[in-house]
C-alpha cells in the first residue's frame, strides 16, 4: 500500500486542524489522548461514532463492523491482553506511526518558554517497526492480525528535565504534533514482511550486514532478524565465526 497525494493532503488537513485546536486550548501534554494518536484515529476513521467502543471487556480505538483498529505509538506489549480478547470474533489492525522526519522543540520547565524548532538528523524507516513488533512475535502469524505502518513527519516537544547539564539527556517527551504523511505499508501475512528487507542485502548475511544495509543499530538489527526468523521468513544457513548466517526462506 502506498498513500496517494489525496491521502497526504487529507492527513495534513486533519493534523493542522487538531494541532491548532490543541495549541489554542493550551493542552500540550495535558490531554488524556495525545495529538498524534487523535489525528491518526481521525485519518483512519472519520466517523467518531466508531471511536472508543467497548468490545470484549476492553476499549477499541476504532470498531468498524468486524474490524478493530488499535493505534499504538509504543508499548506493544500492552496490546497482548486486548488481542487475546479481540481475536474471539474480530479482525484487528494495529496502526503504528513511525517518525520519518522530526522537528524538536525544547520546553523550559521553570518558565514554560520554548526554543525554535530544530530538525533531527535521523530519518525513520519502515524497519524501525521491529523493536515494537518483537513484543508481539507470537501474534504476527495470526491471520486475523494486520499491521499498518505510517511514516509521519512530526514536531516533538520535549521538557528539559534530563540528567545532563543542559537537561536534554534523559529528558521527557511532552507532546508530538503530526505534520505530514510520507508513506504507508500494510503487513497482512508473514510473507508481506519480506518487503522490509533491503533490496541490496546479500544472498547470505549476518545481523551486522543487515545493520549496515538498513541503518539500524546492530542491536536493533538483531531484533529485526529475530522477528523475521521467528515468523518463518528467514533460514539459518550456518555460522561465520560466532555469527549466524541467514538467507531469505
Amino acid at each position: 500500500m502506498c498513500c496517494t497525494d489525496a491521502d497526504k493532503k487529507r492527513f495534513a488537513d486533519i493534523c493542522a486542524n487538531i494541532g491548532e485546536l490543541r495549541r489554542r486550548s493550551g493542552g500540550i501534554g495535558t490531554l488524556s489522548e495525545r495529538t498524534l494518536h487523535a489525528a491518526i484515529k481521525k485519518y483512519i476513521e472519520p466517523d467518531e461514532e466508531k471511536h472508543e467502543r467497548r468490545v470484549c471487556g476492553a476499549f477499541a480505538d476504532i470498531l468498524d463492523g468486524s474490524r478493530i483498529v488499535e493505534v499504538q505509538t509504543r508499548g506493544f506489549d500492552r496490546l497482548r491482553k486486548k488481542l487475546d480478547a479481540f481475536f474471539c470474533g474480530y479482525r484487528v489492525e494495529i496502526v503504528y506511526p513511525i517518525p520519518y522526519k522530526k522537528w524538536i522543540v525544547w520546553i523550559d520547565g521553570s518558565t514554560g518558554e520554548t526554543t525554535k524548532r530544530r530538525k533531527s538528523p535521523r530519518k525513520g524507516s519502515f524497519c524501525d517497526c521491529f523493536f515494537e513488533l518483537y513484543k508481539l512475535k507470537p501474534y504476527l502469524t495470526n491471520e486475523k492480525l494486520s499491521v499498518r505502518l505510517m511514516l509521519v513527519e512530526l514536531e516533538e516537544y520535549r521538557l528539559k528535565n534530563g540528567w545532563s547539564a543542559d537537561g536534554k539527556r534523559g529528558s521527557t517527551r511532552f507532546e508530538r504534533f503530526p505534520l505530514a504523511l510520507e508513506d504507508e505499508m500494510v503487513l497482512r501475512t508473514p510473507e508481506d514482511y519480506r518487503r522490509l528487507l533491503p533490496k541490496d542485502l546479500p544472498e547470505e548475511f549476518t545481523v551486522k550486514d543487515f545493520s549496515e544495509k538498513t541503518g539500524l543499530t546492530v542491536r536493533r538489527a538483531g531484533t529485526a532478524v529475530n522477528v523475521l526468523f521467528s515468523i518463518g521468513q528467514l533460514d539459518r544457513t550456518g555460522k561465520k565465526g560466532r555469527a549466524w548466517m541467514y538467507k531469505v526462506k
